[in-house]
C-alpha cells in the first residue's frame, strides 16, 4: 500500500554556506510535476541548482540540475521509495554558498534536505482511481449526478444519445458498491461498459 502527500511541505537547511530549500509536494502526473517544477524555477531565478525526482503512478523521473552525477536525483528518488511515497514530486533548490561539498556530501545533503521535508508530512493512502461507464434513461441522469457529487466522484464525460451514457471517476475499491447502488437507483435499469 503507498502513500501521497495532503499537503506539500517545505524544509530549508543550511550546509555549508550553501542553502538546501526541500520541497515535497502531491501531484497526479508527470505533466503536473514539470508544471511544479516551472513554477519552482521562476519562484527562485538566483538558485544554481533545482535537483528533483518524481513518483507518480508508474511516471517516474529524476534530475541533478548540472550537479556530478548520481548526487541529487538518485538520492532524492531513493528518500521518496524508502517513504513509500507515490504522486509525489520532491524537489530541492540549491543556493550554492562557495564551499564545494564533494560527491558524498552532495548525496547526504539532497538526502537529508528532503528526508527531514519528509519528516512531519502528512500521508495518507494512495488509492487508485478507476473509470465507470454507465448507461442510464434521461429520467435517472439527475438521480445519479446527485450521487456522484454526494459521494465526491468525477464526472468526466456525459454523453446523451437513445440514452445518457456517464462515465465516473471513482476509487477502484468502491467500484462494486458503486454498481449496486446505480441498479437500485435506476431500478435495475443501469448497464455497465
Amino acid at each position: 500500500m503507498s502513500h501521497t502527500l495532503s499537503t506539500s511541505c517545505q524544509k530549508e537547511l543550511e550546509i555549508r554556506k550553501s542553502r538546501f530549500i526541500a520541497h515535497a509536494i502531491p501531484v497526479a502526473d508527470r505533466d503536473a510535476a514539470m508544471d511544479e517544477l516551472r513554477r519552482l524555477r521562476a519562484e527562485h531565478p538566483g538558485a544554481t541548482h533545482v535537483c528533483w525526482a518524481l513518483l507518480a503512478g508508474g511516471q517516474s523521473g529524476m534530475s541533478d540540475d548540472g550537479e556530478p552525477s548520481g548526487t541529487a536525483g538518485r538520492p532524492i528518488l531513493e528518500v521518496l521509495r524508502h517513504h513509500d511515497l507515490d504522486g509525489v514530486l520532491a524537489a530541492v533548490v540549491r543556493y550554492y554558498g562557495g564551499v564545494k561539498l564533494g560527491a558524498g556530501g552532495l548525496v547526504r545533503a539532497y538526502t537529508d534536505a528532503i528526508a527531514s521535508a519528509l519528516l512531519d508530512a502528512p500521508r495518507v493512502e494512495r488509492i487508485a482511481q478507476v473509470s465507470l461507464t454507465v448507461e442510464v434513461s434521461y429520467g435517472d441522469e439527475a438521480k445519479v449526478r446527485r450521487w456522484v457529487e454526494a459521494e465526491a466522484y468525477s464526472l468526466l464525460e456525459c454523453v446523451h444519445g437513445m440514452l445518457v451514457k456517464m462515465t465516473v471517476r471513482l476509487p477502484v475499491n468502491a467500484v462494486d458498491d458503486a454498481k449496486r447502488t446505480l441498479v437500485d437507483l435506476t431500478q435495475g435499469k443501469a448497464g455497465f461498459f
